[in-house]
């Protein structure tokens, strides 16, 4: 049975007035090293993605490796160094992401003890690891002692409480930052704007929850309170919003210095504003001049703790989607195409794909919004209202909402929608027994295979 869905009222968006624009690609959309060819296929780093299609199959992401790493490189300039930047691997994560990410000098974050578990099997180094998550098990914490992370953000007082347990069993001293929910709203999604106070992270600043979460941190056994964190939401473009955020926690810093005593102030160093930095999904939004936001926040943060009397704190951040997002596109082949009279009597052409909300659930989990071309070929159809939609049994398993689309697209078409690295693979499931689709790796006119496409032999492995 289908579950009853409905979409949000979305008035028709014009991505796109003519076919010509269809056709081309929009670059800040696109990853870096993209293409359209004399024969109006469609490349990404010199690999033609029908060639792709063809070796690999659809549905598939493609990764552009070239695109990533120059991310990376891009963010540790902007932002003072690759060890102020913590790649925030619930976006996308892989032993082989670990590896570029260290390559390129970045730091990591992890959020459970899977992410930690990878990072390690790539032999990232611990010490520039910082470990989050609202419920960490007390296995998941002693893992992260033991192979000696730089950080772990707590999260509650059981939590530090259970920390100095296991710190003080493993004979080890840990480093720790207090997440803290400033109050900051962002303009973003209720689900993923968070750090408004009634949610499940962190200590509240407004109620003094923050402070006595950090005093219980100085006066815990085996723990050193090296600094504060917090997070404001996601697909965030201005420096406004970090920049309020690191003043107010810089209040409460300036309150816990005055407090703290010789070799407890001297260890309060770190303020780490999280991640949330955002990216173009659409051809109409901007992308994120990073070089502006980091120099702004950074001025700002250093003004503050100037007007406060307190040393200027060492900045961390947390880029995740702005890293993997605009790296990956994700490759469908267009099956069923057909036109659907709406109740206005006006006409709706629904673009089947051979993939859907199993290997991205963001359109149905939060109306998230993106483009789409056509990539083996030029079109010069037409545009007419259309929808792209998954081939999942649910009416909500829309990938494309409304989009203007030729009216010459064809079953065996090729569709790429783009800036899917960030939480597309990481989130995919295997509903409806719709299997992960591969990442495929492209770099330099070569491709190989990063993860491989999962099998109904998987599927079948896990149940004994």
């Amino acid at each position: 049975m289908d579950i009853e869905t409905s979409l949000r009222p979305v008035p028709l968006r014009h991505r796109t007035e003519t076919t010509a624009e269809f056709n081309q690609i929009p670059a800040h959309v696109f990853p870096e090293h993209t293409t359209r060819e004399d024969d109006g296929a469609v490349s990404i780093a010199g690999v033609k993605l029908t060639d792709i299609a063809k070796q690999y199959g659809t549905a598939a992401f493609v990764l552009d490796e070239a695109d990533f790493r120059n991310r990376c490189r891009r963010l540790a300039t902007a932002f003072g160094g690759g060890e102020r930047v913590h790649y925030a691997s619930k976006a996308f994560l892989s032993k082989t992401v670990c590896k570029w990410v260290e390559d390129e000098g970045l730091s990591l974050d992890v959020a459970s003890h899977g992410e930690l578990q990878v990072a390690l099997a790539a032999g990232f180094p611990a010490n520039r690891i910082t470990v989050h998550g609202n419920n960490k098990s007390r296995e998941f914490l002693t893992a992260a002692v033991e192979a000696e992370v730089e950080l772990i953000v707590v999260d509650s007082l059981q939590e530090i409480g259970t920390l100095s347990e296991v710190a003080t069993s493993c004979g080890r001293t840990q480093d720790v930052l207090v997440r803290v929910t400033p109050g900051v709203h962002v303009d973003t999604h209720e689900f993923i704007a968070t750090s408004h106070e009634d949610q499940k992270f962190g200590f509240s600043l407004a109620s003094g929850a923050a402070r006595r979460a950090a005093l219980s941190c100085v006066d815990a056994t085996s723990v050193t309170l090296r600094g504060l964190h917090c997070h404001v939401g996601s697909q965030v473009f201005e420096a406004d919003g970090f920049v309020l955020a690191a003043e107010r926690l810089l209040s409460l810093w300036a309150g816990l210095l005055q407090e703290l005593q010789g070799e407890q102030a001297k260890a309060l160093d770190t303020l780490d504003l999280g991640g949330g930095y955002g990216i173009a999904y659409m051809p109409d939004h901007e992308a994120l001049d990073v070089e502006a936001v980091a120099a702004e926040l950074l001025e700002k943060v250093a003004e503050a703790a100037y007007k406060m009397g307190v040393p200027r704190p060492v900045v961390n951040v947390e880029p995740g989607r702005a890293i993997a997002g605009p790296s990956m596109v994700t490759l469908y082949t267009v099956g069923t195409v057909k036109d659907v009279e709406t109740a206005d009597r006006a006409v709706r052409r629904y673009v089947s794909v051979d993939g859907g909300m199993a290997d991205n659930i963001r359109p149905a989990l939060y109306q998230a919004e993106y483009d789409v071309r056509v990539v083996n070929r030029e079109l010069a159809g037409e545009l007419v209202p259309s929808r792209v939609v998954g081939s999942h049994c649910e009416s909500g398993d829309v990938l494309v909402n409304d989009v203007p689309l030729p009216n010459d697209l064809v079953p065996g078409d090729l569709l790429a929608i783009p800036a899917t690295g960030a939480y597309c693979y990481s989130m995919a499931s295997r509903y409806n027994m719709m299997l992960r689709p591969p990442v495929i790796v492209v770099s330099e006119g070569q491709s190989r295979v990063m993860i491989r496409r999962e099998t109904i032999e998987d599927a079948l492995a896990l149940e004994e």
